[in-house]
């Protein structure tokens, strides 16, 4: 068996049914994409960064870009765009007080597929564990294995402990 892992800003476009894709996920999404009836498939694995702008342009490129290498790549192998299908993976809040960057990968890949016509066909997403995912694309079978919930401490929101008073006057100039 080949087994092939791909990384995080990555897309790979595979055959064969000896060919198993694999990645390490948590708040990062994986698109798992094939064509059943050419027997191509491949995986993405991205990250949304940080707070987008108003538009979101500018933080949904990256994720943008992967999806659209992803497809593009099996289209070139012989898929049909008509006949794509895919699985979501990943999007977990793996740490307690920050923004759900997850959620946002989540909610950007699922626009992606709907915005393209891409049948979206199962998958996991959200929660608060990582996870593993295999991905046999000529079958389109996918196996996840989720990580043990670590310990994280929750991230402190700063609050004043006492009443602020002001103290003087800023003049900017």
């Amino acid at each position: 068996m080949s087994r092939i892992h791909v990384m995080q800003g990555e897309a790979r476009v595979e055959g064969g049914d000896e060919t198993v894709l694999t990645t390490l996920l948590g708040s990062c999404v994986s698109a798992c994409m094939r064509d059943p009836g050419a027997g191509i498939g491949g995986m993405n694995h991205f990250l949304l960064p940080g707070a987008s702008d108003s538009q979101g342009s500018r933080a949904e490129s990256f994720g943008l870009y992967l999806m659209e290498l992803l497809v593009n790549e099996l289209l070139k192998r012989g898929a049909r765009r008509g006949h794509l299908e895919a699985k979501l993976f990943g999007g977990a809040r793996t740490v307690d007080g920050l923004s759900d960057i997850g959620a946002k990968n989540i909610e950007f890949a699922e626009r992606f597929l709907k915005m393209e016509g891409i049948a979206n066909v199962g998958g996991s997403v959200g929660g608060d564990r990582g996870r593993r995912i295999e991905y046999w694309p000529a079958s389109g079978r996918a196996r996840q294995l989720f990580f043990e919930r670590a310990t994280m401490p929750k991230i402190p929101v700063a609050k004043p402990t006492r009443p602020t008073a002001s103290v003087g006057a800023v003049e900017l100039f």
